[in-house]
């Protein structure tokens, strides 16, 4: 069953003296449990896309849907995860991982264990009283996870978690939200620039052409790298061939006039 469709999506921006068409026609469908990367040149409408798709902009033409109803019916839905981790440095973890629960009305003693359990799960334990100044960035981003998580979203747009994060800590994290995910049976789609992490993570790899973005090709990545982890798929044989195919496609559109 498809969580997520997106119908004719075309979106345009416009200043006092010009418009520019971001997205065109843009149409796509996530199915109930699949990990979807969406990647492609600089400019080419990813995040707007993303935004469209959480809700925060309205698209110029076009319509998405989640479970039957449009976006803006729908928004508790969603989680949403950002390349910074945007935690309050004043309040504690706790208090920031449970703040999405505070502020729908749906914080219980239930789901604060619940979180915490979370917390613990993805090696947090015993920060709770700490505040965000006193971790480290990745362990920033695992907050970040579990506040996202917290809700209970069936759906989580992922732009760019890791991009801000040293490589051993950007693989490490890559592990840890593929099995945090598959674990929960959470369907997601991930926005990034890194070829390797949409292989390594995806079942699915949305390659979107340069702006005005459209969808140029999708690739399925092959069962036998998608049931491993990250780290183990970039290893697997296989890689980089598809890395190789997705490169070619991305410096195609370099060449073009």
């Amino acid at each position: 069953m498809s969580i997520l469709s997106v119908n004719d999506v075309t979106h345009l921006y416009f200043s006092k003296n010009s418009k520019t068409t971001a997205l065109m026609d843009i149409s796509l469908s996530i199915e109930e449990g699949e990990f979807v990367s969406l990647i492609g040149p600089s400019g080419c409408g990813k995040s707007t896309l993303l935004s469209i798709i959480a809700g925060l902009i309205s698209p110029t033409v076009g319509k998405v849907v989640i479970e039957g109803e449009t976006v803006q019916e729908n928004k508790k839905q969603i989680g949403y995860m950002l390349q910074q981790d945007y935690l309050f440095p004043w309040k504690t973890i706790k208090e920031n991982i449970l703040l999405g629960l505070k502020i729908n009305g749906k914080l219980t003693a239930e789901k604060t264990t619940q979180s915490l359990q979370l917390l613990a799960e993805i090696g947090l334990s015993g920060v709770e009283e700490q505040f965000p100044t006193q971790l480290s960035g990745g362990m920033r981003q695992r907050v970040a996870l579990v506040r996202t998580l917290a809700t209970n979203p069936k759906l989580l747009l992922l732009d760019e978690p890791f991009s801000a994060l040293d490589y051993q800590t950007k693989l490490k994290l890559e592990d840890l939200v593929f099995e945090i995910l598959k674990q929960y049976k959470k369907t997601a789609l991930l926005v990034t620039h890194d070829i390797g992490e949409a292989i390594a993570m995806s079942d699915r790899i949305i390659l979107m052409s340069k702006g005005p973005g459209t969808i140029f090709k999708v690739f399925t990545i092959p069962d036998e790298l998608k049931q491993l982890t990250p780290f183990e798929a970039r290893n697997h044989p296989n890689y980089n061939e598809y890395f190789q195919q997705i490169w070619k496609e991305l410096e195609s559109f370099e060449t073009e006039n």
